[in-house]
């Protein structure tokens, strides 16, 4: 051991706040007062009754419509589940699309009136010490420490001493992990004294990120009034930052105030895709849920504000019974920590009008595929808490919304199994004209013309939201130059083309993953890729090969059917067939880069923005943190003492009690083998990970 431990100013001194554990089950408080409550609380009623009243009008017709389509003289218990499932469909992507109509005229009556705020405040408006909290699993550190830089030194530059970042590491991966705190010493110590960073790594990842927030809140929580919760591809404007502090400050009732993030820096043709449609269609939806949400909003887990001392009273997630996927601890814990805020009488606020708050998009279909597998069953388990006691009528809805959100697949695949299976009854029964007593025989109707009029008016629900959101562009010049202009048209063409091809792939994935969840197969937390989405062809097929096999039987048994049913279901079936190449092409980067060389699927950030926008300045900030080869944890932390000192400065004075079979036969290989480099290759991940946390063991590599 090379002499005492320098100390490194990774964390400042504890200041615990006690964070007890919420019952699935408690009584509502009151709503605490806020500023203009009265007339707040009557726009909120009548944007619900907007919703709600519209999506059921729309729900109604349409299902009414699809009833005389299809058994106009009364309907077969075949019939019967057909229009039930429909009813599901419609009545989702009514609640949906409603909510886009009632956001294009908050967003129409904002431009006209001039009444949108606007972000930019003094320091003398910030007086809540904000500590801005980053979990990172298994990320690359550079972008990390990138963005983190250029938003403490904005924030040092215009409300010093106001702020501090703390970067918590759930890292599993011992090579993650050392190679992270290479990169982030290096951080802080470019960070500004005035919005100084710090870094902390958990040893054991207990209840993932919602523990990982837990424990700083228990740890350091009482030294800081406001938390402000970023992911690991998250970037925000200082203004905007300060803008939700001081809005906090001014509004002492809000419990967590929400952005609306905008998705950045997509390379591959699927976060292209996914980044247009969230910059044209999504701030007509976000302003519709804003509005409709009023105090009763919902928390996406990233880029949001949150009240420390009312999160630790009120937000700790109760423990389910059972075993995953439906019991144990809460997967996806942002829905139900904003249901506990409420249900404490705090309120939850999105504020669409926020600009400068960004995160990144899966950078191909696969990668979405992973993370639905894990939001799936974070949503579905979220069934357990539904009608737990206390919860307001809102938050009951956001529940509602996510458990649909994956569900909808299933009703959708099922939708067109049971139309499929209509049509092979109708052509392989023989029709009885006299089925009872009667002069008149009971000739078999469909009404061509009125199935031509639900297909219309189907459709316009359909890509209402995307016409709305080109419409909101068109009526502000501004806005519709910064999306190229007339190219705008062709990009709308574009992403709606490709959507359509690429849902089937997505219902027949989802579909899969519900199937997993409901025979009680756990996801476990799988780290996400932010920048390579590329997808091998061989990959590609092997994971779509079932999808794909069932387009090609969908699309043949509907030929064998009826011509027309082929042409009606070649949507479905296309997408199916080509899932595939579809999936290689998600990925790729040339594809991306090329329509973007043209104009197309063109955001706003995507222009000449200035040099001092916090995505310019993050970019030039990586130059800060080049990324090096890298060796194997153990070879570093001997090779470099300054980061071994670091690494042992993190570590608690005392090992954790108990016995632990990890570290004992991490000391024992070391015993045997002094090559480092072959020492690696001996250890296991959980061996690797019980040295690495072993201050014993890590003093020791600086005598080898």
């Amino acid at each position: 051991m090379d002499g005492m431990v320098e100390q490194y100013p990774a964390l400042p001194a504890d200041a615990p706040l006690v964070m007890p554990r919420q019952p699935r089950d408690a009584p509502r408080q009151p709503l605490r007062p806020y500023p203009g409550k009265a007339g707040r609380a009557i726009g909120t009623f009548l944007a619900r009754a907007a919703v709600g009243l519209g999506a059921a009008a729309l729900t109604g017709y349409a299902v009414y419509e699809m009833g005389e389509v299809i058994a106009p003289g009364g309907p077969t218990e075949l019939q019967i589940l057909f229009l039930s499932v429909f009813t599901l469909n419609i009545g989702w992507i009514g609640f949906a699309h409603t909510q886009a109509v009632l956001g294009f005229f908050h967003r129409l009556w904002a431009d006209l009136t001039g009444r949108a705020r606007k972000n930019r405040v003094t320091a003398d408006d910030v007086t809540l010490k904000t500590a801005i909290l980053m979990p990172v699993y298994n990320e690359a550190p550079e972008p990390v420490a990138a963005a983190v830089l250029a938003m403490a030194e904005g924030l040092n530059g215009k409300a010093p001493g106001q702020f501090a970042f703390f970067i918590l590491s759930d890292s599993t991966d011992p090579a993650a992990f050392v190679a992270e705190e290479a990169v982030f010493q290096k951080l802080i110590g470019a960070a500004p004294k005035g919005c100084p960073v710090y870094y902390r790594h958990r040893a054991e990842n207990t209840e993932r990120k919602a523990g990982n927030i837990a424990d700083w809140v228990e740890r350091f929580g009482a030294d800081w009034p406001l938390m402000l919760v970023l992911d690991a591809d998250s970037i925000m404007e200082p203004d905007t930052i300060m803008a939700m502090a001081a809005r906090m400050a001014r509004d002492d009732g809000i419990g967590l105030l929400q952005t609306l993030p905008n998705i950045v820096g997509g390379e591959t043709l699927y976060a292209r895709l996914q980044q247009f449609a969230n910059r044209l269609y999504g701030p007509v939806f976000g302003a519709g849920l804003a509005w409709w949400h009023g105090r009763g909003s919902n928390f996406w887990g990233h880029n949001a504000c949150i009240r420390t001392r009312a999160f630790a009273d009120s937000a700790r997630l109760p423990e389910l019974s059972g075993k995953p996927p439906f019991g144990g601890h809460i997967l996806s814990h942002d829905f139900i920590e904003a249901a506990l805020l409420r249900r404490a009488g705090w309120g939850v606020v999105l504020d669409s009008d926020l600009g400068g708050t960004y995160e990144q998009a899966p950078p191909s279909l696969m990668d979405v595929m992973v993370r639905d597998r894990r939001w799936a069953q974070g949503n579905l388990q979220h069934a357990r808490m539904l009608f737990a006691r206390g919860l307001a009528f809102a938050s009951r809805t956001h529940l509602a919304t996510g458990i649909m959100a994956y569900l909808s697949a299933p009703i959708w695949f099922l939708l067109v199994g049971v139309g499929m299976a209509i049509a092979v009854q109708v052509a392989l029964t023989r029709p009885e004209y006299f089925a009872e007593p009667g002069l008149f025989p009971n000739w078999p109707v469909f009404d061509a013309e009125r199935a031509i009029k639900l297909f219309i008016v189907a459709m316009a629900v359909v890509v209402l939201p995307k016409v709305l959101g080109l419409l909101s562009a068109l009526l502000n010049p501004v806005r519709f130059f910064r999306f190229g202009g007339p190219l705008v048209f062709v990009s709308v063409l574009a992403e709606m083309i490709l959507s359509a091809l690429y849902a089937p792939v997505l219902m027949a994935a989802q579909t899969g993953i519900v199937r997993d969840i409901l025979l009680g197969r756990d996801a476990g937390w799988a780290p996400q890729r932010r920048d390579d989405g590329s997808v091998a062809w061989r990959d590609a097929v092997r994971r779509h090969r079932r999808h794909m096999a069932g387009g090609v039987a969908v699309a043949g048994l509907a030929y064998l059917l009826h011509p027309n049913l082929f042409y009606w279901l070649l949507p479905v079936s296309g997408g199916l067939v080509l899932a595939a190449p579809l999936a290689v092409l998600s990925g790729s980067v040339r594809a991306g880069r090329a329509l973007r060389g043209l104009g197309i699927l063109r955001t706003p950030e995507e222009g000449n923005l200035p040099d001092d926008h916090i995505l310019k300045r993050t970019e030039a900030k990586r130059a800060v943190f080049e990324r090096h080869e890298r060796c194997g944890p153990l070879i570093a932390l001997a090779r470099n003492r300054a980061l071994r000192q670091f690494h042992l400065a993190q570590l608690p004075e005392q090992d954790a009690p108990g016995f632990s079979a990890a570290r004992v036969l991490a000391h024992a290989k070391a015993e045997e083998v002094r090559d480092l480099a072959k020492l690696e290759g001996w250890l296991d991940k959980a061996e690797m990970n019980a040295a690495l946390n072993d201050r014993a063991f890590v003093s020791r590599l600086a005598q080898v």
